[in-house]
């Protein structure tokens, strides 16, 4: 039985989202889900070989501007992050304090460690700061009537 031949639509869908490091029984359910075309996959076989050229450009192009361009993806920033993180609010007011304070500590994470009151200081050049050496007062215990 021969084997149904791909549409370059479906060739490029497919080219795309394996370079954008969908997996490829990832891709498989997607391009059924899409086309309607049952593509099999065999994790044994060497799937770019043969592959023609137009094919090996269209990956390599698209690896390139998905790698590069992170700013159209929304959760690659700060702020997009930062307002999801709102939910805190609604889990302390249902209560869930774990979560609560499990997604605060996320959030201070996210501005930089606001958290913690760790401060890392050094020297000139770089260097460690000497330790202050605080000088030890001797004091008498009182005798309390045993000598």
């Amino acid at each position: 039985m021969a084997k149904a031949k791909l549409s370059d639509e479906v060739k490029t869908y497919i080219v795309q989202a394996l370079a954008c490091f969908d997996s490829p029984s990832v891709v498989a359910a997607a391009v059924k889900k899409e086309f309607e075309v049952d593509v099999s996959h065999d994790p044994n076989k060497k799937a770019a070989s043969g592959l023609a050229p137009k094919w090996k450009a269209l990956f390599e192009e698209t690896r390139k501007t998905f790698l590069e361009d992170t700013a159209s993806i929304a959760i690659s920033h700060r702020a997009v992050r930062l307002r999801a993180l709102r939910m805190a609010d609604k889990a302390e007011t249902q209560g869930n304090m774990v979560l609560a304070t499990s997604l605060m500590k996320q959030a201070a994470e996210e501005v930089g460690k606001a958290y913690t009151k760790r401060r890392e200081l050094a020297g000139k050049d770089g260097k460690d700061l000497p330790v202050p050496v605080s000088p030890v007062t001797i004091f008498q215990l009182p005798d309390n009537g045993r000598s």
